[in-house]
């Protein structure tokens, strides 16, 4: 089996996983599938604020890859470079030696990075949320705020301690501020000096509206819920500058807190510049079947591709995991095609609606256009992401029995300091 084809997969994300498990599939086994990537483990990133909320244990979302890969064999290793001449992805392993592996067909699926802004002092004291690392941290540091504040007799320190600020109100912003509002609230209970003291959430984004870019009835939905729950939610704001004892609003206000959460947004993984291929908006450039213009060997998807939408002439798929995870499979499916497997296709897919989930018993989704809210939106909601998720499954469903029957436990792990999760990363979240 020595002279079988390689195909070597960048990243391990939505794009990448189902990329590589398409193509096993496809080449029916005749083709050696090579993923890269520096965790042996697929995140599913929709459930990370449950994470933070202290819902799910971290490993519920951590899939294991060598499970799941489907016979796609798994190189630990961080992508640093690629020569499409020589055709050969270079690599840096977890204890840093160096590597390299050699393709006949390469997919870029790299995933995105925390997105960032030149806002004097973000780097510096906010944090981003992309990683099971910076999850672990905001709910380590929201408890220990919480617990400071319980013990100051400074009334100035324990209402800085008691707000907390999250800049972007789309899918993770939103998301973030949902759970993680009534995960202190509940916190907040068991604390001494805490009975009486408000909890503040700000919400902060410079779009018009919540879910900019969804189904305007999605954005109405979540921000019923926010307001309803005390989150000051404050469209066509955002931060001026962050210190050391909190933000300065872009309208002038100066907010004392001692939390920012980031999450405006993503951009695509860094090492898609480095590549010295054409992109588009620091996307990858791709045709419409995923494939890279004069260069028939690579291919790319999910957030780093910049794919043409067939269902909107003109524009390009937003980052979103359900392109992602399709545009691996189709990938993985024209990969094969290129190697005699079966027959490629362009990519075209209708948005099928979107969920949010808003913690407790609320939601809101649009499952095939339909509007729903609250309780049914939440069913609806939690039944995707177990569709989504490639493994894990009984647990999932057990945590979410156990937090409903029982009551968290708030107390800091301790494993992850603020230095460990600085903002300015080029860590893929698809990796």
């Amino acid at each position: 089996m020595a002279d079988r084809k390689r195909i070597v997969v960048v990243g391990a994300g939505f794009a990448g996983l189902h990329a590589a498990r398409t193509a096993v599939r496809s080449t029916k086994g005749q083709a050696d599938v090579v993923v890269v990537n520096p965790t042996d483990y697929f995140l599913y990133l929709p459930l990370l604020p449950e994470v933070s909320a202290g819902i799910l244990e971290p490993r519920r979302i951590t899939v294991p890859l060598i499970r799941t890969l489907g016979g796609a064999r798994l190189v630990l290793g961080d992508v640093d470079g690629v020569d499409t001449d020589e055709r050969r992805v270079y690599f840096e392993n977890p204890e840093g030696d160096r590597g390299s592996i050699r393709y006949d067909r390469l997919i870029f699926a790299p995933g995105s990075v925390n997105k960032l802004l030149p806002v004097p002092g973000v780097a510096d004291h906010a944090h981003g949320f992309r990683s099971i690392a910076e999850a672990l941290y905001l709910r380590d540091h929201i408890v220990r705020q919480l617990e400071l504040a319980s013990t100051t007799s400074d009334p100035v320190e324990r209402e800085a301690r008691c707000t907390f600020v999250v800049v972007g109100a789309g899918y993770t912003g939103t998301e973030v501020a949902a759970a993680c509002q009534l995960f202190s609230e509940s916190a907040a209970k068991h604390l001494p000096n805490l009975h009486r003291q408000k909890i503040r959430w700000l919400l902060l984004d410079l779009a018009p509206n919540v879910l900019p870019g969804l189904d305007p009835r999605l954005g109405t939905a979540a921000d019923e819920i926010l307001r309803k729950r005390g989150v000051e939610v404050r469209m066509g704001t955002s931060v001026a500058e962050a210190t050391a004892d909190g933000v300065k609003l872009t309208d002038g206000e100066f907010v004392p807190t001692r939390t920012l959460a980031w999450c405006v947004g993503v951009r695509p993984d860094p090492l898609i510049e480095s590549t010295g291929l054409p992109t588009q908006e620091g996307r990858l450039t791709v045709d419409a079947w995923l494939n890279v213009p004069d260069h028939p060997d690579v291919y790319a998807a999910g957030d780093s591709a910049a794919v043409p939408d067939l269902t909107r002439p003109g524009e390009i798929t937003p980052m979103t995991a359900q392109h992602a995870q399709r545009q691996g499979v189709q990938a993985g499916k024209n990969v094969a095609a290129s190697l005699g497997f079966g027959t490629g296709a362009q990519y075209k897919h209708h948005d099928l609606g979107f969920v949010v989930d808003l913690s407790g018993a609320k939601a809101a989704a649009n499952p095939l256009g339909i509007p729903l809210s609250g309780f049914p939106a939440k069913v609806v909601t939690r039944g995707y992401h177990l569709l989504a998720m490639p493994g894990n499954h009984p647990r999932v469903v057990a945590d979410w029995i156990l937090d409903a029957a029982f009551r968290r436990q708030v107390s800091q792990i301790g494993t992850v300091r603020g230095w460990a999760v600085p903002l300015d990363t080029d860590t893929g979240a698809e990796h």
